[in-house]
């Protein structure tokens, strides 16, 4: 279920290209329209369907929530701040999902050269490095006890 370009549609700005985690979208020298290399590798993560600001890319949705017979539209709303797909089925029903495109502010995310470095001891936690914190988690991550364990077992 590999993603395509609508080639009216696309204006060879290479958001896809720069953005594919498999490296499988090109642009293609002739024509000057973004267009995947290897449909088989795709790893149908959306990325490049939701980079496209000309709404160009589509893919096949999943057989859970779309099966076959289905059209799936992405809309990029970037002064809204989300991402919406309409699903249309074959008997003529449609079904909308809006989802944010960020959910915290650009430049509010620490970069990892702005933690300290992890001690030795932070290796033997089972916690990640700096987890806690990342969460805005004051303290230890909540956890259940093992009294808790057996509450609402019958």
């Amino acid at each position: 279920m590999p993603t395509f370009v609508y080639m009216t549609r696309c204006d060879g700005c290479g958001h896809c290209v720069d953005i594919c985690p498999s490296d499988i979208m090109h642009i293609d020298t002739t024509y000057r329209r973004a267009y995947n290399i290897e449909p088989n590798m795709c790893w149908e993560c959306y990325s490049c369907v939701k980079a496209c600001p000309q709404n160009a890319i589509d893919a096949r949705g999943y057989a859970d929530f779309a099966p076959l017979g289905h059209s799936v539209r992405v809309l990029r709303e970037e002064d809204k701040g989300t991402v919406s797909w309409k699903i249309k089925f074959r008997d003529g029903r449609e079904k909308d999902f809006v989802s944010p495109i960020r959910t915290t502010p650009w430049g509010s995310i620490k970069s990892p050269q702005d933690y300290t470095m992890p001690s030795r001891d932070d290796a033997k936690s089972q916690d990640l490095a700096h987890e806690p914190e990342a969460l805005n988690i004051g303290g230890k991550l909540p956890a259940l006890t093992p009294d808790r364990l057996k509450v609402g077992v019958v």
